[in-house]
């Protein structure tokens, strides 16, 4: 048992977690279990407080206020506040404003509406009338006798003059252009096209199929059309050779360069990587003693066992990360 738990203990929590552990329990149990339970006790108190003290108080308060405010306040607020504006209203506005507009707003109003209509009647209209006349025999009459006497003959012999002008300048140079230059000019050009290029098309037709078409089919037929499959052979055949170097190079790139560098990982570089770290470890592990050793020749002291060595003795009775029992170096013995 004591072998089991001195070859758990490096493994485990060690002394530092032991230290630190039994003071925050002291604290836990001194401390915060107390606060806690005095929180817990004042949390209960809160609600019992709440639930049997604070909500019939609150619903006591509402009752009264609702009971003040339906008994006392409204009816007092009525009496200064609604009932004096109410019956100034109904019993002095009304019947002031009744009076006036009867006795003094409406005679006025119809005697101003009065004077408007006799104003408009007897003043507006005849003043209306006469500017009216005024405008039709100083103004319109002219205006029309101009318009038919003096613009409509100026606006006749203007369009006969500008339509004049357009026929002259615009439309009977094209229209003889047209008629005596372009016209005979294309009849020219179809009469030529009619007897001189379409046979001499026909004649280049003729001499194109019966003279040049048999040599140049010839010259498909039994020397392009052979060279085109001589070449799409040749095409096939070089990819052909082309895949099989591929395939060629992949196998030899598999077997001579791919395989061994995976063998030498998988053998020779993780054996080493895994190895490292131990060798390494082993290292600081000797130096260290080392060290230690020479620190005890040069300065004294009890010759140290390592403590993973004392942690896996079998005839020890204490832990593993318990102190070793003092020594007595040759030099106290000899005092």
């Amino acid at each position: 048992m004591q072998m089991e738990k001195a070859q758990a203990a490096p493994g485990g929590d060690g002394c530092l977690t032991g230290v630190v552990r039994v003071p925050v329990k002291v604290v836990a149990v001194l401390v915060v279990l107390p606060v806690r339970a005095l929180w817990d006790l004042l949390v209960l108190g809160a609600r019992g407080a709440q639930r049997h003290v604070l909500a019939p108080l609150g619903r006591g308060a509402g009752w009264v206020l609702l009971q003040t405010w339906r008994y006392l306040l409204r009816p007092l607020l009525l009496v200064l506040f609604y009932w004096p504006w109410v019956g100034l209203w109904r019993y002095v506005v009304v019947p002031v404003a009744g009076v006036l507009y009867r006795y003094l707003l409406r005679p006025l109003g119809l005697g101003t509406a009065w004077l408007c209509v006799a104003f408009g009647r007897y003043v507006l209209v005849p003043a209306g009338t006469g500017i009216a006349w005024l405008l039709r025999h100083a103004v319109v009459l002219p205006s029309g006798w101009l318009y038919r006497e003096v613009l409509t003959p100026v606006g006749h012999g203007l369009r006969w003059l500008v339509r004049g002008l357009g026929l002259l300048l615009f439309v009977w140079p094209w229209v003889g252009a047209w008629r005596y230059v372009l016209v005979p000019l294309g009849q020219g050009l179809v009469w030529v096209g009619r007897y001189v290029f379409v046979p001499a098309g026909h004649g280049l037709a003729w001499v194109g199929r019966y003279v040049l078409l048999p040599p140049l089919s010839l010259l498909y037929r039994y020397v392009l059309l052979p060279l085109g499959e001589l070449l799409a052979g040749a095409w096939h055949i070089a990819g052909r050779i082309t895949r099989a170097l591929g395939r060629g190079l992949r196998r030899l790139w598999r077997g001579w360069v791919a395989r061994p560098a995976a063998w030498v990982y998988r053998q020779v570089a993780t054996p080493v990587g895994h190895a490292v770290p131990e060798v390494w470890r082993t290292s600081r592990a000797a130096v260290r003693e080392a060290r230690a050793e020479v620190r005890r020749m040069l300065f004294g002291g009890p010759p140290g066992e390592p403590a993973r060595s004392r942690a896996r003795t079998l005839g020890s009775t204490t832990a593993a990360d318990a102190a070793p029992a003092p020594e007595i170096s040759p030099r106290k013995r000899r005092g």
